[in-house]
């Protein structure tokens, strides 16, 4: 390829623009066309490549960064593909008007290291790139086509680049986060361990997500091979997993009584209830088919009276008339409704989502009980349970969520666009309206009373998820505001009982730092 860059500076520079136009005719015209087929198969025509040859851009360097470029792009764990993002100047990632990941030339052999802003609050979205460790996480992983340089769609400015002689450099990925929001919700989950997700119900744009505890990518950043591997090797020892994102992946978490919502909303769907149907209302209650017996939190009865209709039952976030419930549904219907939601789904926003679950196969009526109040078998990342508030807040309708907006080039030409999309509909407007209603009781007079805001409907739902008999719970909030005409979803999850074993509780913990969150969207 220098041979090509030296003869092209060489000649006139009035037949130089020709040629160039020339050259950026023949990639409209020959490659666009078939640069999907290639990202595919990794095959260009026959003629294409004669004519690559034909002009001069068929030098074994030229080769390398025209075409095999996309094909070594295509597996961000690739050594290569990661030698060559650090040859480059790799793009920026940027939230809001903050530039949160970076560039920084280097005077070792891979010519540029990337930087961090404010780095455990971002870590779990930028994640890291290092060729030391032959690895990459978060965006850097997800994205590492753009912000190298590689993608198809930066292949014209690629060749134009090389053709003209100016350095390579990757583009800029653009992150749907909110900076002030992803601070008050770094700062209000504290030192928790946890993560906490809040999206715009009516597009899937994330607007925050943090999870604790975090760590430093710029320790993972550094091209020192002992020191680097040193702190991957400590990160990875740390019982408490700093380099999960417990937002989306990680070990899953039972959703204990936010998944209340799924299983009302099921119930609601199947016409055979409304919020004021009925279950008998005991103190204990014994699973069918075995000898266990279950209690709501407080070991009562769910407020007073013989029987109990299902809105009670969730302002009071019961769990024996939603296990009566779930019993009654059946599991085909609750699993029906869950993966309308999304349980039992991957997602890629582009990072990779875990997928939530309920369970399949034939339950017996006893574990369907379990699986009224988020026990047994379900499992949910704090992503999913947004998403299920975020249907009910968007009139039914449950959006993909995502994490990206634009790709933008060096000369600030937008490359790519990610639109907002639909996953499907979760229950039909009525009902939505219905389970908001519910909602905003469980805030303003219910369970979910350390979420209230003054002079605002915020609707809600928390969660209190059992493990072993003597493990510390896990902590869940859910809900959004204003529940007229909602603006932002969170969903926060607390592990280890906040530090307080059985004692803590969902809504003195979590519910108080999704108030923050809402707060902080409602006052912009």
């Amino acid at each position: 390829m220098a041979t090509a860059h030296n003869q092209i500076r060489s000649i006139d520079p009035d037949f130089e623009e020709q040629l160039l136009d020339s050259i950026n005719r023949w990639v409209e015209r020959e490659l666009k066309p078939i640069a999907k087929r290639h990202d595919v198969e990794d095959i260009y025509p026959d003629h294409v490549v004669e004519q690559m040859r034909d002009l001069g851009l068929f030098g074994a360097t030229s080769w390398i960064q025209v075409v095999q470029a996309q094909t070594l792009a295509e597996n961000p764990e690739n050594r290569r593909t990661l030698y060559d993002s650090f040859e480059v100047q790799r793009g920026s990632i940027i939230a809001g008007d903050e530039v949160i990941a970076s560039s920084v030339p280097t005077d070792d052999i891979y010519s540029w290291q990337r930087q961090y802003a404010d780095a455990p609050m971002w870590a779990p979205v930028t994640g890291y790139i290092n060729p030391v460790l032959q690895s990459a996480t978060g965006i850097e992983q997800a994205m590492n086509r753009e912000l190298s340089g590689t993608a198809s769609s930066q292949f014209l400015a690629r060749v134009e680049r090389i053709i003209t002689g100016q350095p390579a450099r990757g583009s800029n990925v653009l992150v749907t986060l909110d900076p002030a929001l992803q601070k008050v919700a770094f700062d209000a989950l504290g030192d928790y361990e946890g993560a906490v997700v809040a999206m715009e119900p009516k597009t899937g744009r994330i607007l925050a997500m943090v999870t604790s505890p975090s760590y430093d990518p710029n320790t993972l950043a550094v091209h020192n091979a002992a020191q680097v591997n040193a702190t991957y090797d400590e990160l990875v020892a740390n019982a408490l997993n700093p380099l999960w994102n417990r937002a989306i992946e990680g070990n899953l978490n039972p959703p204990g009584s936010t998944f209340k919502l799924v299983v009302t909303s099921a119930a609601l769907s199947s016409g055979k209830f409304t919020p004021d149907s009925t279950f008998p209302n005991p103190a204990r209650y014994t699973l069918p088919g075995t000898s266990t017996s279950i209690s709501n939190f407080d070991g009562g009865t769910c407020g007073p009276g013989d029987e109990v209709t299902i809105a009670t039952a969730l302002r009071l976030s019961c769990n024996i008339p939603m296990a009566q419930l779930a019993v009654a549904l059946g599991e085909d219907a609750i699993r029906t409704e869950a993966e309308k939601y999304g349980f039992n789904s991957g997602f890629d926003i582009p990072l990779a989502v875990t997928p939530s679950v309920y369970p399949t196969g034939q339950l017996s009526d006893d574990k369907v009980a379990l699986t009224g109040f988020g026990q047994g078998d379900v499992q949910a990342t704090p992503l999913q349970i947004a998403m299920v508030s975020a249907g009910i807040a968007n009139d039914g309708v449950v959006m993909n969520p995502r994490l990206v907006d634009r790709v933008v080039a060096p000369d600030l030409t937008v490359q790519q666009t990610f639109e907002d999309s639909e996953f499907g509909r979760a229950l039909s407007t009525a009902d939505a309206a219905t389970m908001t209603s519910l909602m905003v009781a469980n805030v303003s007079d219910g369970a979910a009373s350390g979420a209230r805001i003054d002079g605002v409907d915020v609707a809600g739902k928390t969660g209190t998820a059992e493990h072993g008999p003597s493990d510390p719970y896990t902590l869940w909030f859910t809900g959004f505001a204003p529940a007229d005409d909602p603006q932002v979803v969170v969903a926060v999850m607390v592990e280890n009982g906040g530090g307080l074993g059985q004692h803590g509780t969902s809504n003195g913990i979590a519910a108080p730092i999704a108030k923050k969150v809402i707060e902080a969207v409602l006052s912009r």
